[in-house]
């Protein structure tokens, strides 16, 4: 008995996270098909007597690469941020829309945050630690001040990465650990849960 049931858990965790990905990728596929694909589709059915399977979806991703490219634009860098100005306005929309934001940018914009490394630091207090993100190694006027060698590093909270505090540790306190952002990242938006990789 003890052996078929570490052949089921066995199993499952061999299977279950493939099975899971194909399924989220496939609830995307469904969900950004529908948008468009239903009216595209019954207006295929109507005039010509036939409907594309994904028809919805990809044209979800032209719209998508042409509104990265009209943001890029002079023209695009000027209206976009007073449309999402306002958008983030809208009550309800306000609480949810700035978070999956940031945690969008996050995670496929990293190198842009400036994160370095990923460390360990004692915080909020001695004996609990956090993980963090070294932002900056040079400040002459704060380093002169403390008399010591500070090391700025962002400790997030979870699960939105982007907020939290950025404190400065002295360099002899923070352990550095040899892992990717990336995967920095997804322990702290799945609160602990994600296991990196050794």
């Amino acid at each position: 008995m003890q052996r078929l049931k570490r052949y089921l858990v066995t199993g499952v965790v061999v299977i279950g996270p493939a099975v899971l990905t194909v399924y989220v990728l496939y609830v995307v596929f469904r969900f950004a098909d529908g948008l468009l694909g239903n009216y595209l589709n019954a207006y295929l059915m109507r005039s010509w007597g036939f409907y594309i399977p994904g028809v919805g979806f990809l044209v979800s991703l032209i719209i998508i690469l042409l509104t990265g490219f009209f943001a890029n634009l002079f023209l695009g860098k000027k209206i976009i941020p007073g449309i999402e100005r306002w958008f983030s306005r809208l009550p309800l929309i306000r609480n949810i829309y700035p978070t999956f934001k940031q945690i969008i940018r996050f995670v496929l914009q990293q190198k842009e945050f400036g994160f370095k490394k990923v460390v360990l630091v004692e915080y909020p207090s001695a004996g609990l630690w956090s993980l963090g993100f070294i932002t900056n190694e040079e400040f002459p006027c704060i380093n002169q001040a403390c008399q010591n060698k500070l090391i700025a590093v962002f400790v997030p909270n979870s699960p939105g990465p982007l907020t939290g505090y950025v404190v400065f540790f002295p360099q002899e306190k923070v352990k550095f650990l040899d892992m990717p952002v990336i995967e920095a990242i997804k322990i702290i938006i799945s609160g602990g849960v994600f296991k990196a990789e050794e």
